[in-house]
């Protein structure tokens, strides 16, 4: 998690929720998926005149990170996560967390429940949103990768934590979600070193999300309109015994 997302907000909401210059039009994006371009959202050591507040700036980025040091991407790992816990120390990590953290604008994002295989079961897909609606910050890392030739290309992933009773039955893991009183915290790479904004990376509270079940049309990337977020009827899930928490190469899987 996460490995799908959605940023259906109009430039206009975004550019307000993020205290940014005006955003050139964009379609809804209904389905947001890996090695993508993906907006996101960075201080700027400009300042803005009369401001106290650093500059944000918003571009776009591949959504799969790649650190600096690799030499051959097809030879690396796609990380479209980042683990909180793990993120600090990580060698992948460890110089975005100090230099380069952003914030990635969603209106929320997808997850999967999937039961053990035994059973044979499908996977149900679902669709988690704020319940207030809006748009919401993920958490982020952001690294530029240049090649031999000299191309470069800006990389991003999504930070995760341990995910919050409401979407523990659905998955163990749950997007960093950064309010808007946390925002200069959270970009200050400045003067902030990662230690001190460890206390963000947590799980949003409980009645932040609301989970609605909707169909496998979400499984396709070519599926891109808004019956992906239909809710459907589904059997309540059974209580399973809580899953182990995967080790730490588990951000170098899709899902």
């Amino acid at each position: 998690m996460c490995g799908r997302y959605a940023l259906t907000a109009t430039p206009k909401e975004i550019s307000e929720f993020f205290d940014l210059a005006d955003l050139d039009d964009f379609p809804a994006r209904y389905n947001i998926a890996p090695t993508q371009p993906i907006l996101v959202v960075m201080s700027s050591e400009r300042r803005e005149p009369g401001s106290n507040l650093p500059e944000r700036r918003a571009f776009l980025a591949r959504w799969g990170f790649i650190p600096g040091w690799v030499k051959d991407p097809k030879e690396f790992p796609l990380l479209i996560n980042a683990r909180s816990e793990t993120a600090i120390g990580k060698a992948s990590f460890r110089a975005a967390m100090r230099h380069r953290r952003i914030l990635i604008p969603a209106t929320g994002f997808y997850e999967w429940r999937r039961p053990p295989k035994e059973t044979g079961v499908k996977p149900q897909a679902y669709w988690v949103r704020p319940k207030k609606g809006g748009v919401i910050a993920f958490a982020g890392l952001m690294e530029t990768w240049s090649s031999a030739d000299g191309s470069e290309v800006d990389t991003a992933a999504i930070m995760t934590t341990g995910a919050n009773a409401t979407i523990r039955h659905i998955h163990e893991r749950m997007p960093v979600v950064i309010a808007p009183e946390d925002f200069e915290r959270w970009l200050d790479c400045k003067t902030r070193e990662p230690r001190e904004v460890a206390d963000l990376m947590r799980p949003v509270q409980e009645d932040f999300f609301e989970a609605l079940p909707v169909s496998d049309l979400v499984n396709k990337v070519s599926n891109m309109g808004p019956d992906l977020q239909k809710p459907v009827a589904v059997s309540p899930p059974e209580e399973e015994p809580p899953k182990k928490a995967k080790p730490d190469s588990s951000q170098m899987s899709l899902f």
